[in-house]
């Protein structure tokens, strides 16, 4: 059991899925002293571990998630006197629309949960090849099935929870998806799922998670 302080931040400007690197970037610039907000030690070593300022784009507007510490750091932004920055060729205002504290109990349930993961980059280059030889959509979701639980895993070492219960995970659907970021063509999966792990909306699993990608949300009953 852990408890997780979550913060969501979401602006009234609108913005592409593909503009979020360019929103993390200006966001970043704005709170470069703060390495959460960039994950960048210097110009040649990055903070590999979980991302706890994720970047999001929330029913099309550009938002960002703080988890934990993270929530301590916003105001490494905050603080300038003008949030707005350029991005493609326009201005971003960044007026505040919604913000949103809550502090969650993170732990492993004797129930299920049942949510939708999107844009989930569950898969490395070795991985890749491995799914690609299974013929069936039973085995291919068992193999992400695999990959889920070890992305809680990874997020729950992320934000200092040592879980000590068995996880439970069922994938329901899954979709592949062909996205491009940074110029790079990826595959992403959407993904609808059951876990006994409470999992907070708009949290991030699997790769790339300070960009956007795997963010899950509880599908109600």
């Amino acid at each position: 059991m852990q408890k997780l302080k979550l913060l969501k931040v979401r602006f009234g400007d609108e913005i592409r899925f593909h503009e979020i690197p360019a929103f993390r970037g200006g966001v970043a610039a704005k709170a470069s002293h703060s390495l959460l907000f960039h994950n960048h030690i210097d110009d040649h070593t990055l903070r590999y571990a979980y991302p706890l300022i994720q970047y999001k784009r929330i029913r099309n507007h550009p938002s960002i998630i703080c988890v934990g510490e993270g929530v301590d750091e916003i105001h490494r932004f905050f603080e300038n006197s003008d949030w707005s920055f350029e991005i493609s060729g326009r201005t971003l205002d960044m007026k505040i629309e919604e913000l949103d504290m809550k502090q969650f109990t993170m732990q492993v349930w004797d129930k299920q949960f049942t949510y939708r993961v999107n844009n989930w980059l569950a898969l490395s280059q070795k991985n890749y090849t491995e799914y690609r030889k299974l013929e069936g959509m039973v085995e291919q979701a068992a193999f992400l099935e695999k990959k889920l639980i070890g992305n809680i895993l990874s997020m729950a070492k992320g934000i200092g929870w040592d879980i000590d219960k068995q996880i439970e995970c069922k994938i329901l659907d899954f979709k592949p998806v062909h996205l491009r970021f940074k110029g790079q063509k990826l595959m992403a999966f959407n993904a609808t799922f059951k876990t006994n792990v409470f999992l907070p909306n708009y949290l991030g699993l699997g790769g790339k998670t300070g960009f956007g990608f795997g963010t899950v949300t509880e599908v109600k009953k």
